[in-house]
């Protein structure tokens, strides 16, 4: 007995719909799980350099919170995507020494990479680029140089408010980051960076 061949036009149908559904699920994966991003600039430099493509773990967030050192993506306090440093900081009158201690209440739409350095009720100051939490330096292996930049000495230290997350790049020297507008609320955290897909030569897991 002879089978019936699938018509061209079945198997074009066929197609589209697999090439479809593909689609599909990979929107749903990148909406729901994982969402890949590429580095905008140097601030994160030496971890990571411009043009790089790292790999977001957006479902996290959901379940548990980010923990100090963690690279994540967010949504920075309205002022600091556009370098306005009147509007940057939620604290208009915090001291010239010290980091500012509260955001701006409006959430920017723009999206930024930097690493945790401090949690929920620690104490942050910075000293040659260096963060001192609780009144211990860090160790930041990570880091470039300072460089004697605004922001690498802010010797008076502020405590992070409950729920907030104090960013900092790792290039030190050339790093918008909480220092100049304040510390992070997690509802604006989009999720942790654990790994790199882009270049071929570095490739890894955070």
């Amino acid at each position: 007995m002879r089978t019936k061949r699938k018509s061209t036009g079945g198997s074009l149908v066929e197609l589209v719909v697999i090439v479809a559904t593909a689609l599909v699920l990979a929107l749903i994966i990148q909406w729901l799980f994982v969402k890949p991003y590429r580095i905008p600039s140097g601030s994160m430099e030496p971890t990571l350099h411009v043009g790089q493509r790292v790999l977001v773990n957006r479902i996290e967030m959901r379940f548990t919170s980010p923990g100090v050192g963690d690279i994540v993506v967010f949504h920075p306090p309205a002022g600091a995507d556009n370098g306005d440093e009147d509007q940057q900081c939620g604290d208009p009158n915090r001291p010239a020494q010290a980091p500012c201690d509260r955001p701006t209440a409006k959430e920017s739409s723009q999206n930024f990479i930097k690493r945790i350095v401090a949690g929920p009720g620690d104490t942050i100051a910075i000293v040659n680029g260096h963060v001192i939490r609780n009144g211990k330096r860090v160790k930041e292996s990570y880091t470039a140089p300072c460089g004697g930049a605004p922001g690498c000495d802010l010797p008076q230290a502020i405590r992070v408010p409950p729920g907030h997350y104090f960013m900092m790049g790792d290039n030190r020297g050339d790093s918008d980051d909480s220092r100049f507008w304040g510390p992070v609320p997690k509802k604006w955290i989009i999720g942790s960076a654990f790994a790199t897909y882009w270049p071929p030569d570095r490739i890894g897991i955070f």
